[in-house]
């Protein structure tokens, strides 16, 4: 008869968040365990991807122009506070919709830091990637980027490093030029590379009497897409209500289209007719939030004709995340 094999309870390696490589789930778990990778490091890998934070920048200053930023802006950048200050060497920490072959992060050859908000994470939440990046790139040697990883499980979040006080006052961008401190100067291949970043940019504007509302333009019409930071049940209802009304256009020739999901906020957007620029809406969007709060405070249930329009509102949303 076989003899079994000793069971021993020797000490399993110790290792550091974050560098356990990723390999198959059958394979031997890297960390020299013995055990298969999905019922050793990998069954906390395989967790944290499934415990999605659906409103991971809920708690921050200014989270609908996270989203906004996220997911709708093409060139944008807005410099961060930290909450215990900037390190020595650090001269600015600046968030950027985009960075130079999608990099999550860089420090620049003076020291400051740039962090790359739209780029794919590894983890459920997107707020302790950033955070991870964050500090990778307050560390990093000057004039090199900052790869991405998995961010440890029990690392912090943005809204641990952030002060939360200071005010998030996104830049709009006109291109990426922001990518390079002397654009003008840069070399042929650096301007090639912005040229074909900046010709694949819908032109963007921030609405300045509202928040968190951005006007783009297409080749065949304008839209105003606005983040908002109501509960969406609620929200649904109040668009509904002056939708059902004829109270939900932003003047003549606009058009509530419907609605998208993103990251935990909805955002409701308008067809505007060419031409119509971001100026042009402001007023009527500022008339449009008066309207919406009323709608907002209404308690009665929703008339037959209102809920039709919530229903077609619903059947026109789009959910990104």
């Amino acid at each position: 008869m076989a003899k079994k094999r000793l069971q021993t309870k020797a000490e399993r390696p110790k290792l550091i968040d974050g560098e356990i490589p990723v390999v198959g789930a059958r394979e031997p778990c890297p960390c020299g365990s013995g055990r298969r990778y999905k019922a050793c490091h990998g069954r906390a890998a395989a967790h944290a991807v499934t415990e999605l934070v659906h409103r991971p920048f809920e708690g921050l200053p200014g989270e609908g122009d996270w989203v906004a930023l996220r997911e709708l802006v093409p060139a944008a950048t807005v410099e961060l506070t930290l909450k215990d200050g900037l390190p020595e060497g650090v001269p600015s920490v600046t968030l950027a919709t985009v960075l130079p072959m999608a990099w999550p992060a860089l420090r620049r050859d003076d020291g400051s830091v740039l962090i790359g908000l739209q780029n794919d994470t590894a983890s459920g939440d997107l707020s302790r990637d950033l955070a991870d990046t964050l500090q990778r790139a307050l560390q990093a040697e000057p004039g090199t980027p900052v790869q991405g990883r998995r961010a440890p499980a029990e690392g912090p979040r943005l809204q641990d490093l952030l002060d939360l006080q200071a005010p998030f006052e996104p830049v709009v961008q006109s291109g990426f030029e922001f990518w390079v401190p002397d654009a003008e100067n840069a070399t042929p291949e650096v301007t090639a590379s912005l040229e074909r970043a900046n010709a694949a940019a819908i032109p963007t504007a921030k609405l300045t009497g509202v928040d968190a509302a951005y006007w783009c333009e297409t080749p065949e019409k304008n839209h105003l897409r606005w983040v908002m930071p109501h509960s969406e049940e609620q929200l649904l209802d109040a668009l509904a209500r002056l939708h059902a009304a004829g109270r939900s256009n932003l003047g003549e020739g606009t058009r509530l289209v419907g609605s998208f999901r993103a990251h935990g906020l909805t955002v409701p957007v308008w067809d505007l007719p060419s031409g119509v620029t971001a100026d042009d809406v402001e007023k009527p969007a500022a008339e449009f939030a008066e309207r919406l709060a009323a709608a907002l405070a209404a308690t009665e249930p929703l008339t037959p004709e209102e809920r039709r329009a919530r229903g077609g509102l619903t059947n026109r949303q789009v959910t990104l995340n």
